[in-house]
C-alpha cells in the first residue's frame, strides 16, 4: 500500500511538471492564484477595517463593556478584570439638585474616576457654542463640567461656582460631546460631571439615592470576551451588561450594515473566483481527453489516473494556496496605506482568519471545481484515440453537487451569515438556471434569422457558427453573463444600494428633542418652533405608566428567563396615545387604534420578550390609576428615524385623564443654537436632549465603511476581468478549429474576422442584457431582505449591461481568441484532428 501511494505521488508530480512545461496549468494557474489573493486581500483588508469599526465605535460605551449595578462594584470584580490585563473606570450617576445664586435646578450628575473614558474622547469647550476640544480624562478635583443647559437655567458663566450637594465646585469647561451618554430617557436632564474623588464631600450619597454605578472596562477581545463570560456566571441581583448591541442598538445596526456590505464584497469576490475557476478547469478536461484516452490504451487503470490527477491538482491548490495568501497579503498592505488615510484611524494587526480562508478557497474553489472534469477524465475510453466523437467527457451531476455544496460552506464560513450567503448564492444559482433556459431560446431564435441574412456572409457565418456550436455557444453566454452580473452587481451595490442606506439617515434627521412640555406651553413652545423655520411640529403626548398584569396574571420579572423581558417587567414604560399612526411605524398585525376604545398598539419586539399576542388584555398603572386595554394591533417601529416614537400607543379614551407632558424633535441646525438657549431661558422647565453627537457619530461610521467598500470594490472589478477573459480563453481550441474548416472551405480571412466581431458583439450585448436582468433582481433582494431598505430601481444597468457585454466581449476576444485568424487551416487540423 505504501509502494502504491509513493507511485501515485510520483505520477502526479510528472504530470504536474509535464502539464507545467506544456501551459496546460497556467490558466488554472492564474485563476486560482488571483482568486486566492484577491479573497486574502479583501479578507485582511475587511477584517482589519470591520476591527477597527468595532473597536472605534466602543468610544459609544466609554470602553469595550460596561457593567451596570443598582449597588457598588464588588471589588472582587475589579480585580477580576485586572487579572485578566483590562483597564477599569468607574462612573456613578444619579439625578441631584445643583443651584447657583438664587436658582436651583434638576441634573443628571455624574461622578467618573480619574481613567474615565476608556475609549474615546469628551469634547469641551470654553463657552456655550465655543470651538471644542478632545479631552481623554476626568475633571480635575474641585470642577465640574456642565452641559451649556445648566448655565442657560441657572443664569451662570463659566468660572462660577456651582454649588451640589455640600459642596462648591467651579464650572471650568462646557460639555460639548458625551461619548456614552446614550438616549435613555434617563439621561435627559442636564449633565453635571465631577471627579469621583469630590463626591464623598458632597454629602449626596446616602442609604436609599438612587445611583447607578457603572464599571467600563477595556482591553484586547480576547480579554474582553473572557471577563465578560465571568461576569455573566457572576453577575449578582441589580446587575447587567452593556455592550455596543445592548446599549446603543441604533449604533450596532449601523455596524450590522457595515459588516454585511463588507462581506457582501467578499461574498462577490468568490463568485468571481469560483467562475473563473470553473472555466479554466473545463479548458483543463476538454484539453486532456485526448492524452488520457492514450494512457489507457498503454494499460493505465482508472484508479492509477485518478490518483494521478488528483495529486496534481492537490499540489498545485497548495502552490497556489500559499502563494495567494502571500500574494494577498502585499496587495492588502498597499491598501492599508489608502485606508489609513481615508479613515483617519490606526488598523489594527492583522489575525490569521483571512490566511485560512484563503487557503481554504484555493482547496475548495479547485477540487470542488475540478472535480466534475477530474472524475469524468479518468472514464474516458481508450477508443478515443481512433474516433474522437468517442467517450466524450461526461456529465457528472453529483461531483457538480459536491462543488456546489463545498462552494456555499465556504462563503457562508467568510460571511458568518447565512442569510447573506443564501440570497447571494441562491440568486446567483437561480440567475444561472435562467441563464440556461434563456440561452437556449436565444441561440434559436438567432438560428432562425440565419436564412434572412444570405447577403451578409459575415453575418451568416456568425449566426450559424452560434447556431451550429449551441452547447458551446450557451456555456459562453452563461459565463459571460454570469461574470458581468457580478461586475454589475458591484456597480449597484457601489451605487444604488449604497446611496440606499445613506437615505436610511437623512442629513435632515431630527437631531435634538424638547422634552417635558406641559400642556400650557404645548402652543407656545409650537408657535417658538415654526417661527424660527421648523416646517413640520409634532407634538406627541408622554404618559409614564407601569404594566400590572397580561390577561389577569400578574407581571413579575421572575418570570422570565431572558435578561431584557426581565427589565421590561420591571421597568415603567413612556405612554402616548393618538388619532392616527406615526408614519415611522407599520402594522404588522392587526388594526390601528379606535379613538373611543380602550386599546393599546405594541412594538413587535416589546410584545415578542414579553409574549404578548394580539387580543390579549393588558392592565397598565398609569399615576396609580389602574388601565385595561386590549391589543389591537402590533407595530414595527422604525428606531433609526430619530423621531419620537414609543413601545406602547393607546387609544385616546384609554389615557384621557392621565397627567401629561408632550415630546417633540427637530432637526437644529448649528446655526439655531442661539434660539434654543432662547427657549430654555423662556421655558426653562423644558428640557433639551441634543442627540447631534450621536447622529454624528453614526454618520462618520457610514462615511468610514462606505470609503472602504468603494475602495475594496476597485480590487474586486479587477478581479472580475479574469472571468470575463476565460470566458473567451476556453473555447480558444474550439475556435480554431472552426476557423481552420472554414478557411480550407474557401472563406476569406476579412469574411472570418468580421464574422467573429459580429459574433462577439450579439455574445456580449445578449450577456450584458440577462447579466443587467439578473444583477438588479439580486440587489432588489439584498435591499429588502437583508438589508432591510428601498432600492430605487434606474435604468442605468441595463444600458451599462449592453454596452459592457458588447465593448468586454470585444476587447477581450481580441486578447484571449488573438492567433486564432492566423493560424495556418493544415495546423489547426493537424493538431485538433
Amino acid at each position: 500500500m505504501h509502494s502504491g501511494l509513493v507511485s501515485y505521488m510520483r505520477l502526479g508530480v510528472k504530470a504536474l511538471r509535464r502539464d507545467w512545461r506544456s501551459g496546460e496549468l497556467r490558466l488554472l494557474l492564474l485563476a486560482l492564484l488571483i482568486a486566492v489573493a484577491a479573497v486574502t486581500s479583501v479578507g485582511f483588508l475587511a477584517d482589519r477595517v470591520g476591527r477597527a469599526l468595532e473597536r472605534d465605535s466602543a468610544q459609544m460605551l466609554g470602553g469595550d463593556l460596561a457593567l451596570r449595578a443598582d449597588e457598588p462594584i464588588p471589588a472582587d470584580f475589579i480585580t477580576q478584570a485586572s487579572d485578566h490585563a483590562l483597564s477599569t473606570a468607574q462612573t456613578l450617576q444619579f439625578p441631584s439638585m445643583a443651584s447657583g445664586g438664587d436658582r436651583a435646578q434638576l441634573v443628571s450628575l455624574k461622578a467618573v474616576s480619574p481613567t474615565y473614558p476608556l475609549r474615546g474622547a469628551l469634547r469641551l469647550a470654553e463657552m456655550p457654542g465655543g470651538p471644542a476640544v478632545d479631552v481623554a480624562q476626568a475633571p480635575e478635583p474641585g470642577t465640574v463640567w456642565v452641559d451649556p443647559q445648566v448655565l442657560g437655567l441657572l443664569g451662570m458663566t463659566v468660572g462660577d461656582d456651582l454649588q451640589v450637594g455640600d459642596s462648591a465646585l467651579k464650572i471650568v469647561r462646557v460639555i460639548a460631546y458625551e461619548p456614552d451618554r446614550g438616549m435613555q430617557f434617563v439621561n435627559v436632564a442636564p449633565r453635571v460631571m465631577m471627579n469621583l474623588e469630590d463626591l464623598p464631600e458632597t454629602g449626596l450619597v446616602a442609604p436609599g439615592s438612587r445611583i447607578s454605578y457603572h464599571l467600563l472596562v477595556a482591553g484586547d477581545i480576547e480579554s474582553v470576551a473572557d471577563y465578560q463570560r465571568w461576569l455573566e456566571q457572576n453577575m449578582q441581583r441589580g446587575q447587567r451588561l452593556s455592550t455596543l448591541e445592548t446599549n446603543r442598538p441604533e449604533v450596532q445596526r449601523a455596524l450590522a450594515r457595515a459588516h454585511q456590505f463588507l462581506m457582501l464584497v467578499a461574498l462577490l469576490t468568490v463568485m468571481i473566483a469560483a467562475v473563473a475557476i470553473a472555466l479554466a478547469a473545463r479548458r483543463f478536461g476538454l484539453r486532456h481527453q485526448d492524452g488520457i484516452a492514450v494512457l489507457r490504451c498503454l494499460g493505465a487503470s482508472k484508479v492509477q489516473l485518478g490518483w494521478m490527477l488528483w495529486v496534481e491538482f492537490l499540489l498545485l491548490a497548495v502552490g497556489a494556496s500559499l502563494l495567494g495568501c502571500a500574494a494577498g497579503y502585499a496587495v492588502h498592505l498597499g491598501l492599508v496605506s489608502v485606508v489609513d488615510a481615508w479613515l483617519q484611524t490606526a488598523l489594527p494587526p492583522i489575525s490569521l482568519r483571512p490566511a485560512l480562508q484563503g487557503i481554504a478557497t484555493g482547496f475548495l474553489l479547485l477540487l470542488g471545481f475540478a472535480l466534475p472534469p477530474l472524475a469524468a477524465l479518468r472514464k474516458v475510453a481508450p477508443a478515443r484515440v481512433l474516433r474522437r466523437e468517442t467517450g466524450s467527457v461526461a456529465r457528472h451531476w453529483p461531483a457538480y453537487l459536491l462543488g456546489g455544496a463545498a462552494f456555499f460552506l465556504l462563503i457562508v464560513w467568510m460571511s458568518g451569515d447565512i442569510w447573506l450567503s443564501t440570497v447571494v448564492a441562491g440568486g446567483f444559482a437561480l440567475a444561472l438556471l435562467v441563464f440556461i433556459g434563456l440561452a437556449y431560446a436565444l441561440v434559436g431564435v438567432l438560428g432562425l434569422f440565419r436564412q434572412r441574412s444570405m447577403g451578409h456572409p459575415a453575418l451568416r457565418f456568425a449566426l450559424a457558427g452560434m447556431a451550429r456550436r449551441k452547447n458551446l455557444t450557451v456555456a459562453q453566454l452563461c459565463s459571460l453573463s454570469m461574470g458581468l452580473t457580478i461586475l454589475l452587481l458591484l456597480a449597484i451595490t457601489r451605487t444604488d444600494l449604497l446611496q440606499g442606506w445613506q437615505r436610511t439617515l437623512p442629513a435632515d434627521a431630527p437631531n435634538t428633542f424638547l422634552i417635558n412640555i406641559q400642556p400650557d406651553q404645548r402652543e407656545a413652545v409650537a408657535q417658538r418652533l415654526r417661527s424660527a423655520g421648523v416646517e413640520t411640529v409634532v407634538m406627541s403626548p408622554m404618559v409614564r405608566g407601569r404594566l400590572l398584569a397580561i390577561n389577569q396574571q400578574a407581571v413579575d420579572s421572575s418570570n422570565y428567563d431572558n435578561p431584557r423581558a426581565k427589565r421590561m417587567a420591571d421597568r415603567e414604560f413612556n405612554l402616548s396615545y393618538a388619532e392616527t399612526m406615526p408614519s415611522s411605524n407599520v402594522i404588522i398585525a392587526g388594526r390601528w387604534l379606535h379613538t373611543d376604545s380602550l386599546e393599546v398598539s405594541l412594538e413587535t419586539g416589546l410584545a415578542e420578550t414579553l409574549g404578548i399576542k394580539l387580543n390579549d388584555s393588558l392592565t397598565f398603572d398609569v399615576a396609580g390609576r389602574p388601565i385595561k386595554v386590549r391589543v389591537s394591533s402590533l407595530r414595527e417601529v422604525d428606531w433609526d428615524s430619530f423621531q419620537a416614537n414609543f413601545f406602547a400607543m393607546m387609544s385616546p379614551a384609554a389615557l384621557a385623564d392621565a397627567p401629561t407632558t408632550f415630546i417633540t424633535s427637530l432637526y437644529v441646525a448649528p446655526t439655531m443654537q442661539p434660539f434654543v438657549q432662547n427657549l430654555i431661558k423662556e421655558f426653562p422647565n423644558l428640557t433639551v436632549f441634543d442627540v447631534g453627537s450621536i447622529l454624528g457619530q453614526i454618520q462618520h461610521v457610514l462615511d468610514q465603511v462606505i470609503q472602504a467598500v468603494q475602495l475594496l470594490f476597485l480590487f474586486t472589478v479587477a478581479a472580475g476581468g479574469l472571468v470575463l477573459g476565460a470566458a473567451l480563453f476556453s473555447t480558444r481550441d474550439e475556435r480554431m478549429h472552426e476557423v481552420a474548416v472554414l478557411r480550407a472551405l474557401g472563406a476569406s480571412g476579412r469574411q472570418l474576422a468580421d464574422a467573429l466581431r459580429l459574433e462577439l458583439l450579439v455574445l456580449g450585448g445578449l450577456a450584458g442584457l440577462l447579466a443587467a436582468f439578473a444583477a438588479v433582481a439580486i440587489a432588489w433582494l439584498l435591499a429588502r431582505q437583508v438589508f432591510e431598505f428601498s432600492l430605487d430601481l434606474s435604468l442605468w444597468p441595463w444600458l451599462a449591461g449592453v454596452l459592457a457585454g458588447a465593448l468586454t466581449a470585444l476587447v477581450g476576444g481580441k486578447f484571449a481568441l488573438a492567433g486564432v485568424l492566423k493560424t495556418p487551416p493544415l495546423v489547426s487540423l493537424r493538431e485538433l484532428a
